[in-house]
C-alpha cells in the first residue's frame, strides 16, 4: 500500500521568525547581581593591590621605626626589650641585616649564645662583604670556648677590613686559648698599635705573663695602667708578674693598691 505523502509546509509557515521566550524580572535581576560580583570583586582586588603597594611603600618605614627603638632600648641596656623591638623589625623587613645583628648582641648580653649565633649568621648571610656580624659571632664563638670557629671567623673579618683593632684582639685571645701565645703576642700588638688601650696593653701584658716574660708584662701592664688608672684588674696583673721578677716590695704595694680599688 502506497505511503501517504507528506504533509505541505506553507510559505507562510517557513516565514513565520521564531517567538524568544519572555525575559522575566528574576533573570534580570540574576544578570545585575552577576554585574554587581563582577566588579565588586574587580574592586576588592584594586583595593588588595592598593593595600599591599602601601604596605610595602609603609613596612621598611614602621620597621626603621622599631630597630630605631630597639637601639635606644640596647644603649640603655634593656636587652630583652631591644629584642623584641628587633624582633618587630624584623616581622616588617625580614632582610634587615642590622635588626639581626642588634638582636644578636642583645641575646648575648643575656648570656644566650644560642640565640645570638643564628642571629649573627643570619646577618653574615645578609651582608657577607660586612665584617661586623663576623666580629659579633667570633666573640659569641670565644665565650662557647669554639675558638677554631672564631679564628676563622676574625681570618675573614680581618681579609675584609685589615685595620681592625677589635679583630687583632679577639683573635689573640682566641689563639691563645688554642696554645699559640708568640701569634697572640703579634695579634695583640697590632691591636695596640691601631688602637691603643687599656684592654690590648693588658692582654698583651698578660700573654707575655704566659709566656715567662715578666719584664715585658710589667712594662705592657704599666701602659694598660695609665689609660685606666681606675681599674683594679691592672695592679694586681703587675703585682703578679713584679712579684715572679722577685720586686716584692712593688708587688705588695700593687697588691694594696688594686684591693683599695676593688673595695677590700
Amino acid at each position: 500500500m502506497p505511503e501517504p505523502p507528506a504533509p505541505k509546509v506553507s510559505s507562510h509557515a517557513e516565514a513565520t521568525p521564531l517567538v524568544l521566550i519572555p525575559v522575566t524580572a528574576e533573570d534580570v535581576a540574576r544578570t545585575k547581581r552577576r554585574k554587581i560580583v563582577a566588579w565588586a570583586a574587580l574592586a576588592l582586588t584594586a583595593a588588595a593591590i592598593g593595600g599591599w603597594i602601601y604596605k610595602r611603600s609603609t613596612d621598611p618605614l614602621r620597621a626603621q621605626d622599631s630597630f630605631d627603638a630597639a637601639q635606644r632600648l640596647f644603649a640603655a641596656a634593656r636587652y630583652n626589650q631591644a629584642a623584641v623591638a628587633c624582633d618587630r623589625a624584623i616581622g616588617l623587613k625580614p632582610d634587615f641585616a642590622e635588626a639581626y645583628l642588634l638582636r644578636g648582641k642583645a641575646h648575648v648580653a643575656q648570656y644566650d649564645l644560642e640565640s645570638g649565633i643564628p642571629d649573627f649568621s643570619k646577618a653574615v648571610e645578609l651582608r657577607p662583604g660586612e665584617p661586623q656580624a663576623l666580629l659579633e659571632r667570633a666573640h659569641a664563638y670565644i665565650d662557647e670556648k669554639n675558638y677554631t670557629a672564631a679564628v676563622a671567623d676574625l681570618n675573614a673579618a680581618l681579609s675584609k677590613d685589615p685595620k681592625l683593632a677589635r679583630g687583632y684582639n679577639l683573635r689573640g685571645m682566641a689563639l691563645r686559648a688554642l696554645g699559640q701565645p708568640e701569634k697572640a703576642v703579634a695579634d695583640f700588638a697590632r691591636a695596640a698599635e691601631l688602637e691603643p688601650n687599656s684592654d690590648n696593653f693588658y692582654q698583651r701584658g698578660a700573654t707575655y705573663q704566659m709566656l715567662g716574660d715578666n719584664k715585658n708584662a710589667i712594662l705592657d701592664f704599666t701602659e694598660a695602667i695609665a689609660y685606666d688608672p681606675d681599674k683594679p684588674q691592672g695592679y694586681f696583673a703587675r703585682a703578679e708578674a713584679e712579684r715572679a721578677a722577685g720586686d716584692m716590695e712593688k708587688a705588695k704595694k700593687d697588691h694594696d693598691y688594686g684591693r683599695y680599688l676593688d673595695g677590700h
